[in-house]
């Protein structure tokens, strides 16, 4: 039951003035009544306004109200949780999400919003495996069905440095693996970017590759990274299967690819993930789902602004199009420098389309080289648009302000790619058949499955510690 506190109370829980405290109370944004000069507040709704504006600080505190007797659902611990997308699948696919760990500020903040009574940790670094099972309410002789996590992509990403585990975020994901191995489920599911599959374990520079260099070594090779992985699985017990996949086979309405690497305890190789859509209603099933279908039916829209230089492109832009569509002399306008760059620079003035996928949604729909504008306002796209593409419930608080929320969503992974892999999780425990639709696209690439991967591997680990021509004439006197 909720009770009262004082302006004075409020205003140090806050970390405001008194006034700004009375003002929240006239304007209705906490909930309070007046007596004469005197306001009293309900203590919910100023914990509830401290976390939404970061006021309050979002604590790590264990799982609350856990009923063993009656709870009878599947047990799942997160990591890397952010603002839940990916927990929000496996919740509706019939998993009890009994723990979120979460260093981002923002991102604590909405998951305290959303999901008080769930344990909250904060950074994967302070705490052991029994730290883990403490906060989560369980034993060492409960047996976790799933551990789930998207550990810090940019460590693999192309788009950056490629450090792979010489890179602090490239160390939280092997302390993910490490403790997910020691904490022992059923099941691990690892989620990350593309560039996982090509990243090397040591990254060599570019300037320091060619003739007169010595040769790639294996630890130098493409794949390097995922290859030190699945061998720590693998001595673990844990057998895995892989595959990038497009969200929008899955429902989403939004193209958007991601390594999931399935690891089983019990040995035996997981199916791939079964998709519900295909973009031309391949092997019978539904089209892909459109941002038109995603944005139907929202009324209010909070959002950046482009800058009035940008607008002047926007406004000769349909549906659908980008720079591409404008007149050359206007393209190398618009784009500058950028326009004898090299690349396909399909990120710049990018207008959706009603009829199609959104593409990924990024961190700043604003950005000169990654805007995501409406299909026809000349604006960004609406945070609530953002959250519709992302498959957010529409009720789902975000915390922070604006752009923090962008990025919140921008980073996270599509609720129905979720419930994808809490569907799969849920079948194997339960020793349901599962169906799979050989021949299937995953995803716009090829060579991304497990099976097609290490095949690539090991031919060119194979080819890179053959002994050179020079070095048998060595060898052979």
């Amino acid at each position: 039951m909720s009770t009262n506190t004082t302006i004075k109370e409020a205003a140090n829980t806050l970390n405001i003035s008194e006034q700004r405290v009375r003002t929240l109370c006239r304007t209705g944004v906490l909930s309070a009544t007046k007596f004469g000069r005197s306001w009293m507040i309900d203590k919910d709704s100023v914990n509830h306004y401290g976390l939404q504006s970061a006021h309050v600080v979002a604590e790590d505190h264990a799982t609350y109200d856990v009923d063993k007797s009656t709870n009878t659902k599947p047990i799942a611990l997160s990591f890397f949780s952010g603002a839940m997308g990916l927990d929000l699948g496996i919740e509706k696919a019939g998993f009890d999400v009994r723990l979120a760990c979460e260093i981002d500020k923002y991102c604590r903040q909405t998951i305290a919003l959303n999901k008080p009574n769930i344990a909250l940790l904060s950074d994967i670094n302070d705490y052991s495996k029994h730290d883990i099972l403490k906060a989560s309410g369980l034993t060492e002789a409960d047996d976790i069905d799933l551990i789930i996590g998207g550990p810090p992509c940019q460590a693999f990403s192309t788009a950056g440095k490629r450090k792979a585990f010489n890179d602090n975020r490239g160390n939280v994901f092997l302390k993910y693996i490490d403790l997910s191995i020691e904490l022992n489920p059923k099941y691990i599911v690892i989620e990350n970017v593309r560039g996982l599959l090509s990243c090397p374990m040591d990254h060599r520079p570019h300037d320091e590759r060619g003739p007169e260099f010595p040769d790639l070594t294996a630890d130098e090779m493409k794949g390097g990274a995922l290859n030190f992985i699945l061998s720590k699985l693998k001595k673990s017990g844990y057998s895995y299967s892989f595959n990038l996949y497009n969200s929008a086979n899955f429902g989403s309405p939004q193209i958007r690819e991601r390594v999931i690497i399935v690891c089983a305890r019990d040995g035996k190789t997981p199916p791939y993930l079964l998709p519900t859509h295909s973009e031309k209603k391949e092997y019978g099933l539904p089209k892909w789902k459109t941002f038109k279908q995603a944005a139907r039916g929202l009324k209010e829209h909070h959002h950046l602004n482009f800058p009035e230089k940008r607008l002047k492109y926007y406004r000769m832009l349909k549906p659908g199009e980008n720079w591409k569509n404008l007149p050359e002399k206007l393209q190398k306008e618009a784009l500058g420098k950028s326009f004898y760059a090299g690349g396909g620079k399909t990120g710049f003035l990018r207008r959706l389309g009603w009829n199609k996928p959104s593409p990924t949604v990024v961190t700043h729909p604003a950005m000169p080289a990654t805007d995501l504008a409406h299909p026809e306002e000349d604006r960004p796209l609406s945070i609530e648009e953002y959250k519709r593409i992302q498959e957010f419930p529409d009720t789902w608080e975000l915390a922070g302000p604006l752009i923090q929320q962008y990025k919140q969503v921008g980073n996270a992974v599509p609720s129905s790619l979720g419930f994808a892999v809490g569907k799969l999780i849920s079948s194997l425990i339960n020793d349901e058949k599962i169906n799979q639709f050989i021949g299937f696209s995953y995803s716009r690439y090829k060579y991304t499955s497990n099976h097609e991967w290490e095949t690539q591997f090991n031919e060119a680990y194979k080819k890179a510690t053959q002994p050179t021509l020079k070095q048998q004439k060595i060898s052979f006197g």
